[in-house]
């Protein structure tokens, strides 16, 4: 897998990666077991995450539009919040069942350097997951007293989807810092970017997506936008 160390202003840096559609974001060694409580949340969960972001990329590419209802714009919006959810974190997940990785970074900085800022940010990384991860444990249980309200317990749902969110990114961080092989990769694109930086908002976008396309980045030059516009 091919991890991206991509500058975004004032000494920052994100690591950020792209995957294929149809890898699955979150697979894990087993299949969950639907005849227990939390197997079936597990695949629940699982399941709308996969629907949240195969609707995602087909209103990205302009083939599916909003629902005009109000009950169907809500769903929308909340498969678009999970989807989001997601690709924040999806860098972390998939390094949870990575052995090896190429860190391509900016040209004009050292592979010794690159590495010890991707070391710094999956430590941070780490250590933010955690502690959500502890106040998310804290809400699911406490959904608990929604038990015996009719219908699909939704408060449960939200803080289950985000107790399994917070935990594979604090194991995908974790293995990135125990046990991925790190292989450093400058790249002049990387190092064009951060000149960026300087430019106006109005045509960062555009500087941008002309940069990352030779990486086969499709999807940074919004990020990177979002970013360094703050």
């Amino acid at each position: 897998m091919d991890v991206f160390l991509v500058p975004v202003g004032h000494g920052r840096h994100e690591l950020y990666c792209e995957i294929a559609a149809d890898a699955s974001t979150v697979a894990d060694d087993a299949r969950p077991d639907e005849t227990t409580f939390i197997g079936r949340m597990k695949k629940r969960v699982h399941d709308a995450i996969a629907e949240a972001e195969h609707e995602w990329r087909e209103r990205q590419a302009g083939r599916l539009e909003m629902p005009t209802g109000r009950w169907g714009r809500i769903k929308a919006r909340a498969r678009a919040w999970m989807a989001e959810k997601v690709a924040e974190q999806r860098l972390l997940w998939h390094l949870r069942r990575q052995e090896t990785c190429a860190l391509v970074h900016p040209a004009d900085a050292t592979s010794d350097a690159a590495l010890v800022l991707m070391r710094d940010g999956l430590q941070r990384d780490y250590e933010r997951h955690r502690r959500w991860f502890a106040w998310n444990s804290v809400g699911f249980v406490a959904s608990g007293v929604t038990f015996f309200v009719p219908g699909p317990n939704i408060l449960a749902y939200y803080f289950f989807f985000r107790l399994a969110g917070h935990y594979m990114s604090m194991k995908g961080a974790r293995q990135g810092l125990d046990l991925v092989a790190w292989a450093p990769r400058p790249s002049e694109e990387l190092r064009q970017l951060r000149d960026l930086n300087a430019v106006p908002p109005a045509g960062r976008t555009e500087r941008a997506h002309a940069n990352s396309r030779p990486l086969g980045l499709e999807q940074l030059a919004p990020l990177f936008y979002r970013v360094t516009a703050v």
